[in-house]
Parts: C-alpha cells; sequence; structure tokens
C-alpha cells in the first residue's frame, strides 16, 4: 500500500488523524449527494414539481433495496481493517477479492429486483397517481447502475479499512462533474425529464467503478486486486455477512420505516411531497457529515481491535462523540434558519417551502441525536458486536417510529406529529447503544486479562 495514501490509525496522535480522515469522507458524502441534488434540482427547475416529487419519492425504496449490500460493506470494512491492523496479509487479499465479488453479484442482482419490482412497490408506498409514471421509470434507468454503485461502494470500504479517504473523494469529483453536464445536457437540451437525470446518474456511477476498479488492480500492498484471484472464499464471505448482513438488515428495516414515513408523507399530496424531497435532500448534506464520522470511528476501531490497542479505542469513541456533536448542531441548526433560501434552490412554489421548512425545524435541527446514534452504533461494530447494534437499532429506531405512526400520528395527524417522531427515536437508541458499548468494551477488557494471565 502507499504510503501516500494509507493511514497508521494505531499509532501516533489520534484526534487530528480522526480529522484528517474523517474530511475526505464529508467531501466524498456530499459528492455523491450531489449526484442526487443535481437530478432534484435540475426536474425541479426545468421539468416541475411533480417530477420534482417522482425523483424524491423513489429515495426510501432505493434505500430499502440496496442497503442489505451497503450493509454486507461494512463488513468488508471491519475485516480488512481488523486484518490490516494484525498486519495478516493472507486474510486480506482473501478478503478483498471476495467482496468485490460480492459486489458485482449483488449488483446484477438488484437491476432485475429494481426492474421488476419498482412499480409494484411504489403503488403499495401510495405514490399518487400524477407521480408514479415517472417514479417507476426513474427507479428502472437507475437500477441499471446497480454493478457500478455496488462496486464503487465495495471499492471505497476496501480503501477506507486502510486509511485511505482521499482516493474515493477524487474519483467521485471526476464522476460529479460527469453527473452534472449530463443532466443539464439531457435535460434542458433534450428534454429528458427524470429518463435524463436518471441516466446521467448511471454513467457518472460506471465512472466512478471503474476508476476505483483500475485503482485496486495497481495499487501495492495487501489490498491489491487480481483479477485471477476474484473467487467467493466461503470463510470469509461468511465472516462478512456475520458482521454486514446484521448491519444490512438494520438498513433494511430502518428503510421500512422510512418507506411508512414516505407513505404518510404521501398522504398529505404531491405539493407536500415536494416540500418532504427538498428538505430531505438538505439534511443528507448534513447526515453524510455525520456519517463521516460514524465511518472513521468504524475503521479506526476496528484497526486498534485488531492491534489490541483497547485504550485507544475508548478515546476514539470520545472523540468521535465530540466531533459529531459539533457538526450536527452547527449544520443542523445552519440548515434550518438559512432553509427558506436553501429551499428555494429546489422549487419556487412558496408551499413547498412553506411545507420544507417544517421538516427542518423538527428533523434536521436536533440532527446531531442521529450522530450520536450513528457513532455509538460504529464502535459496536468496530469491537466485533453485529446483533446488538441491530437489535437496538431496530427496537429503539425503527419499531418506535412504526408504533407511533400507527398510534399518535393516527390520532393526530400532522406533519408534526409525523416528524417529531425521529428525535424522539434517536434520543432513545443513543442512550441504549452507549450502555451496550460501556458493557461490551469492560467485557472485551475483561476477556483480554483472562488471556493474559
Amino acid at each position: 500500500m502507499k504510503k501516500s495514501y494509507a493511514m497508521d490509525m494505531i499509532h501516533g496522535p489520534l484526534l487530528s488523524r480522526l480529522l484528517i480522515y474523517a474530511l475526505p469522507l464529508v467531501l466524498s458524502g456530499v459528492l455523491q449527494l450531489l449526484f442526487n441534488a443535481a437530478d432534484i434540482v435540475v426536474v425541479g427547475k426545468f421539468t416541475g414539481s411533480h417530477a420534482l416529487a417522482a425523483v424524491g419519492s423513489t429515495s426510501a425504496l432505493i434505500n430499502l433495496l440496496v442497503n442489505l449490500f451497503i450493509g454486507i460493506s461494512i463488513g468488508t470494512n471491519v475485516l480488512v481493517a481488523r486484518y490490516c491492523g494484525a498486519r495478516d496479509a493472507k486474510n486480506t487479499e482473501e478478503t478483498v477479492h471476495t467482496s468485490i465479488m460480492v459486489s458485482i453479484i449483488g449488483g446484477v442482482l438488484m437491476i432485475f429486483v429494481g426492474v421488476l419490482f419498482a412499480k409494484p412497490l411504489l403503488e403499495i408506498m401510495g405514490t399518487p397517481e400524477d407521480v408514479i409514471a415517472h417514479s417507476v421509470l426513474y427507479m428502472r434507468i437507475y437500477f441499471v447502475g446497480m454493478p457500478a454503485f455496488m462496486v464503487y461502494n465495495f471499492g471505497a470500504a476496501i480503501l477506507r479499512a486502510i486509511g485511505d479517504t482521499k482516493r474515493p473523494l477524487y474519483f467521485l469529483s471526476i464522476a460529479g462533474i460527469v453527473n452534472v453536464i449530463f443532466n443539464l445536457i439531457f435535460v434542458i437540451v433534450f428534454k429528458m425529464g427524470v429518463a435524463g437525470v436518471a441516466i446521467a446518474t448511471v454513467i457518472s456511477q460506471a465512472i466512478s467503478a471503474v476508476l476505483i476498479v483500475l485503482c485496486l488492480l495497481h495499487m501495492e500492498g495487501m489490498c491489491q486486486l487480481h483479477k485471477e484471484k476474484l473467487k467467493l472464499h466461503p470463510d470469509k464471505l461468511k465472516q462478512m455477512l456475520r458482521i454486514g448482513l446484521p448491519a444490512g438488515l438494520q438498513g433494511i428495516v430502518f428503510s421500512i420505516s422510512n418507506v411508512l414515513i414516505q407513505s404518510s408523507v404521501n398522504s398529505f399530496g404531491s405539493t407536500v411531497m415536494a416540500g418532504n424531497t427538498a428538505a430531505s435532500n438538505i439534511e443528507g448534506f448534513v447526515y453524510t457529515a455525520m456519517n463521516a464520522i460514524y465511518q472513521t470511528c468504524l475503521s479506526f476501531t476496528s484497526q486498534n481491535h485488531g492491534a489490541k490497542n483497547f485504550a485507544r479505542i475508548k478515546k476514539i469513541l470520545l472523540y468521535c462523540l465530540g466531533i459529531v456533536t459539533v457538526i450536527g448542531l452547527v449544520l443542523g441548526q445552519g440548515a434550518y434558519f438559512l432553509g427558506s433560501l436553501l429551499l428555494n434552490i429546489y422549487s419556487n412554489d412558496p408551499e413547498v417551502i412553506r411545507f420544507g421548512l417544517i421538516r427542518l425545524s423538527l428533523v434536521c435541527a436536533p440532527y446531531f441525536l442521529c450522530g450520536l446514534m450513528d457513532v455509538c452504533c460504529g464502535s459496536l461494530r468496530g469491537l466485533g458486536y453485529s446483533i446488538i447494534p441491530m437489535l437496538v437499532s431496530l427496537t429503539g429506531a425503527c419499531a418506535f417510529r412504526v408504533i407511533w405512526i400507527m398510534t399518535v400520528f393516527q390520532a393526530e395527524h400532522t406533519l408534526f406529529s409525523l416528524y417529531i417522531s425521529y428525535p424522539i427515536s434517536w434520543l432513545l437508541t443513543f442512550s441504549v447503544h452507549l450502555l451496550c458499548f460501556l458493557l461490551g468494551y469492560h467485557r472485551m477488557l475483561k476477556k483480554e486479562t483472562a488471556v493474559q494471565a
């Protein structure tokens, strides 16, 4: 591995390295969101609010369908980081090649899932008649790019595991520029509407995937990719699934609760849907900044767990909790106070802006609570726990929201009663995650002391 890109996570100053690692992740996440933001802004400005609602209404469903594999990529990150921390070349190499094979197989599978089930699933969600045709078209084209999407995400997980967060940023920068250019050409020049923005996204995803594969093929060290070695190693696949499958299932159930909330939003009509879409997209930029700290905590904890640097693990969590709180408060509150200005980028309709502000005030302003929840979950996964964070998250966030919608929201059918379920669920889940980390950390220390004795 090249010294200019890889980072030593197990020695040296901690806070500065956490920030250096996280910054490219933040920028990478922002660029990925710009893919979708460019879609939404272009269709909102040049095609209309119905097209805006159509693109936005697919987000929760797309996340639902891809989250299983995104979770498995977390297993890739944890395993590669742990083996690198232990300087285990053989197991690192086998994990890398298994991961890329999983991404290819999963991507091809998702093409069929997206194309075949787009319409029935959108109908189940209650997508309005004036929107659903555009939503189905967008989803079907989007899922054609799933192999590229999967390969990029698994490849980026491998690079993050060795401390390389810069090259994924470079690749996304190139792909992001291409995405915006093709968006403008397809929608403004060729009048292709939602089909145009979907095709532009697929092209950009293909470019980012090709770049990351070339990077892995030509890099040096334990994580180098060799085409002739691409195969599924059963033991590594089993470990990846043990760590990543609960994370993926958690993501799926989270998405189910979000689909349920999207369905509840749909009941208010297409104008509220458009406002919700624009506000959600703004929130995405806040979330991706906080999620970078989750990924940082995950990778640093995994490597130090592999190196048996247990004292450093507690410091990693404390620093990451502090960093994510600052990011969440500054960006979340800032997005709310600048809400009218930001929402106007997506739509000029005053009603769309008004409904978007309602969501920003209740979901985005207290968003730091979601960051605290995710960072604690990242620490637990870095320690090798997979089932516990899944169960806590599913109970504290997902089950809570579903029950809330079926009870409180039914009694008071307002946007306030719908959106307030988010911050309440985040606070509950964070509290239990923190308790689980403390118990797991002390159990790990006790186990290590017994081994040394």
